[in-house]
């Protein structure tokens, strides 16, 4: 475990170091992730789906705010599906600008939210999501959530309904749009993944805050917990078409990368607990403290022994 410690020690001293090259890194490989993902889910548009386009864009959005990626994101899949059809760019296009006045209302600090939510269902573990924000968010980050998961389900119907759409009449304007429609509304998987994912954080997000030992322990565990029933039921009662393997090997995945997430931000010594009581002219006050476990990381010091003049003493050297 000290090893552990001192190596959390050394990352952190190096994040803050070089925080200020880093920052613009972890833009640019997100920013190339979720245009790359778009690409290769949706590059209908040939001009986009160019690798040097891609990374002038990226380079772009390393020196912009974090919020800006998601604007380029919605506009490479809004021309890419303009490429396909412009009733499903319509579509889209109205769908963002309702995302953005919530997402922007209500969780404006959870950008990397939105966009590793889709990047966590391509990689088949979306369930560390939710967990992950009941720790490190409020309940109010299930908005942003909500907004990652539909843009992800999204994608993927116009993906397995492109040709679909491509087949429909150019002409036939109002079957194209309630194509899309009805198809995006009656999605019952995405309906379900948001409120189990809403319900997980605001379970994580409730039991974390509580004063009981092992509190972050206890809310991934309940979480994932919470996670896997609601699933398991909707895809009893209304047959959705989640996979319970997946499902189970996902949310393991997911609780080991949220015990990652508490080692680095809240791991403390449940042993050394102290409870105070104090008083003042109007309250009663009971503490809990907790120390942290913190281990300072071994700094190396270089000592120099230069060589000196040798004093002369008072016997003479032979000859």
């Amino acid at each position: 475990m000290t090893t552990l410690l001192v190596a959390k020690q050394y990352i952190r001293n190096f994040i803050h170091k070089y925080e200020i090259y880093l920052k613009p890194l972890m833009k640019l490989i997100l920013a190339l992730m979720a245009m790359m993902m778009i690409n290769g889910q949706i590059g209908y548009m040939n001009r986009l789906d160019n690798i040097s386009i891609v990374l002038i864009i990226a380079l772009m959005c390393s020196f912009m705010p974090m919020n800006f990626i998601i604007f380029v994101a919605a506009a490479f899949t809004v021309l890419h599906l303009y490429a396909l059809s412009l009733e499903c760019a319509a579509v889209v296009l109205v769908l963002f600008l309702v995302m953005f006045l919530l997402y922007f209302r209500f969780s404006p600090k959870d950008t990397l939210v939105v966009l590793l939510t889709p990047i966590c269902f391509v990689l088949n573990i979306p369930y560390v999501i939710p967990l992950a924000m009941g720790l490190l968010g409020t309940p109010a980050s299930a908005i942003s959530v909500g907004c990652g998961v539909i843009i992800s389900y999204l994608t993927g119907y116009i993906s397995d309904n492109a040709t679909t759409l491509s087949s429909i009449d150019a002409e036939d304007i109002v079957t194209r749009f309630r194509f899309i429609i009805d198809g995006f509304l009656n999605n019952r998987d995405m309906l379900f993944i948001i409120a189990a994912f809403a319900a997980t954080i605001i379970i994580v997000y409730l039991i974390r805050r509580m004063s009981i030992d092992h509190a972050w322990t206890v809310a991934i565990i309940a979480g994932a917990l919470a996670d896997v029933m609601i699933l398991l039921v909707s895809d009893l009662m209304f047959d959705t078409n989640v996979s319970i393997v997946g499902m189970i090997v996902g949310t393991v995945i997911s609780v080991l990368i949220a015990k990652v997430i508490e080692f680095f931000t809240f791991h403390v010594d449940y042993s050394r607990t102290e409870k105070v009581q104090f008083e003042d002219d109007e309250y009663y006050y009971y503490v809990k403290a907790i120390p942290k476990i913190t281990v300072a990381a071994p700094s190396k010091t270089v000592k120099r022994i230069n060589s000196s003049k040798r004093k002369s003493s008072g016997a003479q050297p032979r000859r």
